[in-house]
């Protein structure tokens, strides 16, 4: 499979967790990459762990009209990846308020459409588009309704965008639980508890890392022949 050796990724979340191990796999592979996200300062300390022809450039993704500056300015690329999204957050039915409910949709969903709105003109011929989803959506568990919905809606619009935008590529990773920041709304103690029962469930018995993640968007921006698909990487939690 040919490397992404002169080619430009731009990462919207590319500063921490599951961006930056794309990031950081995607330079490795020998991509010119751009992370974007809203903290200038987070930003240029992980440019210390990419390669100096790396960039960076905080833009708030829960405005439209911040999406559409950047992309008008960003100039032709090859791959857009997107995995912004703020922590994660659980929740019962009855203990759900439905306008936060609704907010957890601003930068997951709406932050993807816009980026995908006002970058596809962009895109180089061969290029592709790499959203993030989860594996809630396939196998959602009590207390995970928000979860398991996003993840569907994102599974959908995957689909919907690769017959839309074809012949550019649309993929998704619906990945398991991965151990970044984004579990930082549990206390330590619970996600040390929550973490060693995965270790013990899963088929793989570990929790995933970013890197597990990094590594799959490189291989779809490289897969020349996948289109519309939802790349499951959760360690077998689907099967258990």
């Amino acid at each position: 499979m040919k490397t992404l050796a002169n080619k430009k990724v731009i990462i919207l979340g590319g500063s921490s967790g599951l961006g930056l191990a794309t990031a950081q796999a995607a330079a490795v592979d020998g991509a010119e990459v751009i992370i974007v996200s809203s903290n200038q300062e987070r930003i240029d300390k992980e440019l210390e762990t990419l390669p100096k022809s790396s960039k960076g450039l905080a833009v708030s993704l829960d405005k439209e009209e911040n999406i559409k500056t950047f992309f008008a300015g960003a100039g032709n690329f090859d791959h857009l990846v997107y995995t912004a999204g703020e922590n994660i957050s659980m929740s019962m039915m009855d203990d759900t308020e439905i306008e936060k409910g609704k907010d957890f949709f601003t930068i997951r969903f709406w932050g993807a459409f816009a980026a995908i709105k006002y970058s596809r003109h962009h895109i180089n011929e061969g290029g592709s588009i790499n959203l993030m989803s989860g594996n809630f959506g396939q196998r959602p568990a009590a207390g995970y309704s928000l979860g398991a919905t996003i993840c569907g809606a994102m599974d959908a619009f995957t689909k919907a965008m690769a017959v839309e935008l074809a012949p550019i590529r649309v993929n998704n990773i619906a990945a398991g639980i991965i151990d970044t920041n984004l579990w930082g709304n549990m206390n330590d103690a619970d996600r040390k508890g929550f973490f060693k029962h995965l270790e013990s469930t899963l088929l793989l018995k570990r929790v995933g890392k970013p890197e597990d993640i990094g590594q799959a968007f490189v291989y779809l921006m490289k897969q020349t022949y996948t289109t519309g698909q939802s790349l499951v990487i959760d360690g077998g939690a689907v099967l258990v």
